[in-house]
């Protein structure tokens, strides 16, 4: 139940829909109740046609006969209306008990259309709560999560809740209300047979709680497979061409068959564990049902405590109680299948981001000095990939990193963009910790452009924006002029407003990185960071990119991590790593003049 307590956290904004909800409810229980006891006096018409009708008005003489108050009361005015014509009083109570479910199920609308509200209120704000925190969330999390899964939780979770545990809130005014007003009108009928049916709901409850212990378990399976299902999908999705490429159809076919699988069979028991709650439930009721027919009749036959009218109503009541009890026993089952899911949510919700703003960030607002890592180590895992490392880049210099896979030079890239944090040391930005700026103002000054030109199914001018929301047409076509995609854009169907498709794919990989560049170029920070932005490229496209990027960095402060020595050989400083530390610093011509790491590199062409 704390998982169900903390997903009713998000109805606290919907308090007047709630108050609605509950108040409708009180008068459809009210009038519900007050349907069947109605019954009572067009049965004594109809079977008890010599009663004795009282000529005057009962007078109420406390709550110990308030049963008698009623019935005498409602039997003199059908009296006084009916002048002795039978006919005439059975119109009277049969117009009396329409008018009473009309008022019933006016309120039963009016409480399901406040709930409409609340229900779908919650499950919007839940939503947007857990993708909120996905983005929120540093890589680090996502490289321990499959894809599909995190999918999973944020769309197949959150719909479980809509459809298993948020209905159980219909169910928290409108059921314990319905069973209240029932018990009150029973307990006046007749004291020892309510007393009598208290005996057997307990042992009711009991068997439907023994049925729905394992549901959230097997709810649990069933939403991990989903998971698995998802992740496969979107790694086909993604890898579609490698998987065309090797022939490897058939092997991501069977992956997926295996998971469909145990998602058939998982599904197969949970759902039928769920379908045996509904028929149980209803032959517990009949049992119940058939037990007080026996012993109510012992009491009109034999005891003569109660009159046959009173029974007849009363048994109306005792099933019309059983339909909230059974909402209220599939409610509880709901609740263990979706508290499954809402434990997938909150894992979300509740991650630790390390890399969350200080109460008392500093915004920042310009770029004046100097970028300094101040003897940084740091590692991914186990093993540090940055040892000890210090470089001070001032303000308008170019400095390019260079050095063989895995020594260190996307991970620079990573750490001033602060996707990760130092483990020691620090990076400052004009002498401020980058952790004491709010990361939003860090990354306002910053430009990035990757290996891999991240695109998105939108326009040219939509992927542009990015950075830039309020950017007009004309400074949009001027980035792509100063990144050499004007050339190709503007013959495009409908130029900057072209649709690129799925990941730019409608785009070669040199027009991808162009556009890439604008995006960068149209924000316009005062710090670029080009993380291996040509060497996924052919030498025509790469050429065209290069001119971009000298383009784009022209009076900007630029850290480049380099593939390719045509990429760096004009830098006013170009570091060499080798396992997480420099072992060479210098202009080009210095470093080749040391015939060291640096000319190796050059010779093996090998920046990595």
């Amino acid at each position: 139940m704390s998982h169900f307590t903390n997903i009713l956290k998000y109805a606290k904004p919907y308090k007047a829909y709630a108050l609605g909800h509950i108040v409708s409810n009180i008068f459809y229980a009210l009038f519900g109740a007050l349907s069947f006891v109605a019954l009572i006096p067009m049965l004594d018409i109809l079977f008890q046609k010599d009663a004795v009708v009282p000529t005057e008005a009962p007078v109420y003489q406390g709550i110990n006969n308030i049963k008698d108050f009623y019935k005498d009361f409602l039997a003199y005015h059908v009296n006084q209306y009916a002048q002795d014509d039978p006919q005439k009083a059975l119109i009277f109570v049969v117009s009396l008990i329409i008018v009473l479910f009309l008022l019933k199920n006016i309120f039963s609308y009016l409480a399901y259309y406040f709930m409409v509200f609340l229900r779908n209120g919650v499950v919007r704000d839940l939503r947007n709560t857990v993708y909120k925190k996905t983005i929120e969330l540093p890589l680090s999390y996502f490289s321990d999560q499959k894809k599909g899964d995190v999918m999973a939780r944020v769309t197949t979770d959150v719909a479980t809740l809509q459809y298993s545990m948020l209905p159980v809130l219909e169910l928290i005014a409108r059921e314990p209300l319905m069973i209240i007003f029932t018990l009150i009108m029973m307990l006046l009928i007749s004291m020892k047979l309510t007393i009598f049916v208290f005996v057997f709901i307990p042992l009711s409850g009991w068997i439907i709680s023994i049925i729905g212990k394992s549901l959230k378990r097997k709810s649990d399976r069933v939403q991990k497979e989903q998971g698995s299902i998802l992740s496969t999908l979107e790694e086909t999705l993604t890898g579609l061409r490698i998987i065309k490429g090797f022939n490897a159809q058939e092997k991501f076919y069977n992956r997926f068959q295996e998971s469909s699988d145990r998602f058939y069979h998982f599904s197969n028991k949970l759902l039928n564990r769920q379908n045996l709650a509904s028929p149980t439930s209803e032959f517990l009721g009949i049992l119940v049902i058939s037990i007080l027919l026996w012993y109510g009749g012992q009491l009109v036959l034999v005891d003569q405590s109660l009159d046959g009218s009173s029974f007849i109503a009363y048994m109306g009541l005792a099933y019309n109680i059983m339909v909230p009890a059974k909402a209220i026993s599939r409610g509880l089952y709901n609740i263990k299948q979706g508290n499954a899911a809402a434990e997938r949510i909150q894992e979300i919700i509740d991650a630790k981001n390390p890399l969350k703003d200080k109460d008392n960030a500093v915004v920042k607002t310009g770029f004046n000095k100097n970028i300094s890592f101040e003897n940084i180590w740091f590692k991914y895992e186990n093993d540090y990939v940055l040892k000890d490392f210090s470089l001070t880049i001032p303000k308008g210099k170019k400095v390019a990193l260079v050095g063989q896979s895995g020594s260190g030079k996307s991970t620079i890239a990573n750490l001033i963009t602060r996707f990760y944090d130092v483990n020691k040391g620090a990076i400052k930005i004009d002498g401020t910790d980058i952790r004491d700026l709010t990361t939003a103002s860090l990354r306002n000054q910053l430009g990035i452009v990757t290996q891999d030109a991240i695109l998105f199914n939108e326009s040219i001018k939509n992927n542009l924006k990015l950075g830039k929301d309020d950017a007009t047409d004309t400074e949009v076509i001027e980035a792509l002029k100063v990144a050499n995609a004007w050339e190709f854009v503007k013959d495009l169907p409908q130029g900057i407003e072209t649709n690129i498709g799925d990941s730019g794919n409608k785009l070669s990989g040199g027009q991808k990185q162009r556009l890439s560049i604008a995006r960068a170029v149209l924000k316009s920070p005062p710090i670029m960071v080009l993380d291996e932005a040509t060497s996924a490229l052919d030498t025509e496209s790469e050429r065209l990119v290069q001119v971009a990027l000298e383009n784009m960095m022209k009076n900007r402060t630029s850290i480049v991590i380099a593939h390719r020595l045509s990429t760096i050989q004009n830098a006013d400083e170009i570091v060499v790593l080798h396992k997480g530390e420099i072992v060479e610093q210098g202009k080009h011509e210095a470093l080749i003049a040391k015939k060291g790491v640096y000319q190796k590199l050059v010779e093996m062409q090998s920046f990595e």
